[in-house]
């Protein structure tokens, strides 16, 4: 129960209109949380107080002493490092839940790559202003943006662009594709 509590908690949070606040320390503190085990997957999540575990997520083999650096977040080609766009809702700048995984999958990664750095490129699809279009786009992104540093990820590590509907994944006027344009794009520096 605790941990659909806090998943919701952290999906309102993402969609908050004043995204550009930073977290207290001490949610900072309760936000931080991983550890390896001894065949080098590494648990992301949430701890309380007290220490207790409120979420968990595994998201594999990041190696916690920066084995494989080299290799970037490609290497994880079949799991979560692999999904690199996060979808949101019509008229919406809120994670959905099912895409927090992927986020503290991407956190735990840049945690353990001190050098990496993302751009996360906020889009729409066609409907709506251009203005209105590239305000939700930065909304996503924020959004986005929020959640990896919910889990320790410094702002500085982290770039912010928004495209509005300047450049979509698919072209077309129908729900499926624009389905596909309202997006975050996790772009890595120096790919």
């Amino acid at each position: 129960m605790k941990k659909w509590v806090l998943i919701g908690l952290l999906v309102a949070l993402a969609g908050c209109k004043n995204l550009g606040e930073k977290p207290s320390e001490a949610g900072e503190e309760a936000a931080r949380a991983g550890t390896a085990d001894a065949e080098g997957a590494t648990t992301q999540g949430l701890r309380g107080e007290e220490g207790e575990v409120l979420y968990e997520v595994e998201t594999g083999g990041i190696a916690e002493d920066g084995a494989g650096a080299g290799a970037g977040p490609g290497a994880d080609a079949g799991g979560l490092l692999a999904k690199r766009t996060i979808y949101f809702a019509f008229d919406s700048a809120q994670v959905q839940a099912e895409d927090i995984p992927v986020i503290e999958a991407h956190a735990a990664y840049l945690l353990a790559h001190p050098q990496a750095g993302v751009v996360l490129e906020g889009h729409t699809d066609e409907r709506g202003s251009r203005e209105y279009n590239i305000a939700l786009a930065e909304a996503r992104a924020k959004a986005v943006s929020k959640l990896l540093g919910l889990q320790g990820v410094a702002d500085d590590r982290l770039r912010i662009v928004s495209y509005g509907e300047e450049k979509p994944a698919a072209m077309g006027h129908d729900e499926e594709a624009w389905r596909q344009n309202r997006r975050v794009e996790i772009v890595y520096r120096g790919e």
